[in-house]
């Protein structure tokens, strides 16, 4: 069986104000296909309330970095109270939401990620051979590749949700 080993563990990021929903989720999956990840959108539920909608996105990406190995986020997106509103900028009136967004980040290194390996006894006594004192060097960088990459996005997200400067008219 394939060993999942989490490297970020919950990194949370919040913010509450005005962002656009859409653009929001388009600079994730753009991000995703400029540094070549294949993703995967666990759930997608959006549900209206009189409080405004209530938004909840889980997304597992994976990139296979060799044969044996792939790394893997699991990015959960959840924005409550999203109300529509209008917002002016430089003399244009858009349409923005206002609300509160969450998002927690995990990276993950996965071995043996076509279980080939773990068919066997014997093939699995050897790759925890190899993976302990051959592959400890290749695994380090993998953390650090996934933690890169965890970071990275985070930061992309926040500066996109820091770019908002409107005058609100309600």
């Amino acid at each position: 069986m394939a060993e999942r080993r989490l490297i970020v563990d919950h990194l949370k990021f919040s913010y509450e104000g005005l962002f656009n929903a859409s653009e929001l989720y388009s600079v994730i999956s753009t991000w995703f296909f400029e540094k070549g990840w294949d993703w995967h959108e666990k759930i997608n539920q959006e549900q209206v309330t009189p409080d405004g909608k209530q938004i909840r996105i889980v997304l597992e990406p994976w990139k296979s970095s060799t044969d044996y190995y792939k790394l893997v986020m699991h990015i959960k997106l959840n924005c409550t109270d999203v109300k529509d509103v209008d917002v002016e900028h430089e003399g244009k009136t858009l349409r923005l939401n206002q609300g509160l967004v969450r998002i927690t980040f995990d990276g993950y290194v996965v071995s043996d990620r076509k279980h080939y390996w773990s068919k066997k006894p014997f093939l699995w006594f050897l790759s925890v051979l190899s993976q302990k004192y051959f592959f400890s060097d290749h695994f380090a960088k993998l953390e650090d590749w996934i933690k890169s990459d965890v970071d990275d996005l985070h930061t992309k997200i926040k500066n996109y949700l820091n770019v908002f400067k409107y005058t609100y008219h309600a």
